[in-house]
């Protein structure tokens, strides 16, 4: 029996396929859309690795009721008209995308988007690349955790096994070391800082990962302080004026530290009244940036006795990110 995809033209006449991953996002930020998303979330065992007999029952009977109620309060207040930031930024880093390869003459390079969580999901968008012949995928983490990028190639490998004809690919592993996204990171952090950065401290906040995954063999600490030492030095920052800590733990055992919060708590008493926070391990600004930092951390600095703090934007569909993102595809589709 054939397979009536195999025969279909490929989209739009491309023979090449990207697709740009992130994270994902609730459908709407009520109780009933979060306990959805995360009983997806959290029950991967890439994101969370304890005994399925143990975890599930307490994922969907206690942990996602209860936080669903909570967390869907804290998405209200960075909802948009166009959804979830997460969800608005890759819609529009896509379609920016699209626009600058086909300036550079990549017209027949098609381009689309799926989260692994939620929805549009990397299934809907893999069936509209279906009759490609090669497929580059390109996951919007810089730095690789199994958590993230690994999770994303087990979804993208779950659907290819239903696929007859499977097209060659090519997955980016990570970018976290790549010049163009040092020198995007290090313009974006100059230019939103302005003229009294010297007077304030720089923190390099990236997401929090179990410490007992990095004794593992997962590289993302590494990369994660790589990109921060990178960006220090195209800044010429010494060492005393930054900082790299790690953020949005969640449970009881320990992550990576030292903890955004507890760090944020702390500076003020020992002298250091302004900072600015980048979060570079977010391509897109997200509840993690916008909330959790610049709206609960910003707190727990000022209440601690700090006079300013500015969250600095991911990079998003910025121009320069734009480009950087098109060097590193045509760079691994040459």
């Amino acid at each position: 029996m054939t397979d009536p995809a195999a025969s279909r033209p490929s989209p739009a006449g491309a023979r090449v396929g990207v697709l740009v991953t992130n994270l994902g996002t609730p459908d709407a930020p009520t109780p009933r859309a979060l306990r959805r998303y995360l009983r997806e979330f959290l029950a991967d065992r890439r994101v969370v690795d304890l005994p399925r007999a143990f975890w599930l029952p307490l994922l969907w009977g206690v942990i996602a009721p209860l936080r669903g109620r909570r967390v869907a309060q804290n998405y209200r207040k960075v909802w948009t008209d166009e959804g979830s930031p997460l969800l608005a930024i890759t819609r529009r880093q896509t379609a920016a995308l699209r626009r600058e390869l086909a300036a550079r003459g990549a017209g027949e390079v098609a381009v689309e988007f799926g989260m692994r969580y939620g929805e549009p999901s990397i299934r809907a968008a893999l069936e509209a690349l279906r009759g490609i012949e090669r497929l580059l995928i390109l996951p919007l983490y810089p730095q690789y955790s199994a958590s993230t990028t690994g999770s994303t190639f087990d979804a993208v490998a779950a659907v290819l096994t239903g696929w007859r004809r499977i097209p060659e690919l090519r997955m980016i592993a990570d970018y976290h070391d790549a010049p163009g996204y040092i020198d995007a990171l290090a313009a974006s952090i100059r230019a939103h800082r302005g003229a009294d950065a010297h007077a304030r401290r720089l923190l390099f906040s990236f997401h929090g990962l179990p410490r007992r995954y990095v004794a593992a063999g997962d590289p993302y600490e590494a990369q994660c302080r790589t990109t921060a030492r990178l960006v220090a030095h195209a800044l010429d920052l010494p060492e005393a004026a930054w900082t790299v800590t790690f953020q949005s733990r969640f449970g009881r055992e320990e992550w990576l530290q030292p903890y955004t919060d507890a760090t944020l708590r702390a500076l003020p008493g020992q002298g250091v009244k302004a900072v600015d926070v980048v979060c570079p391990g977010f391509a897109a600004d997200c509840l993690e940036t916008l909330e959790e930092i610049a709206e609960q951390n910003r707190a727990w600095f000022l209440e601690a006795g700090g006079a300013s703090f500015r969250y600095l934007p991911a990079l998003n569909d910025t121009p320069e990110h734009i480009r950087f993102l098109a060097d590193l595809v045509a760079g691994h589709l040459a």
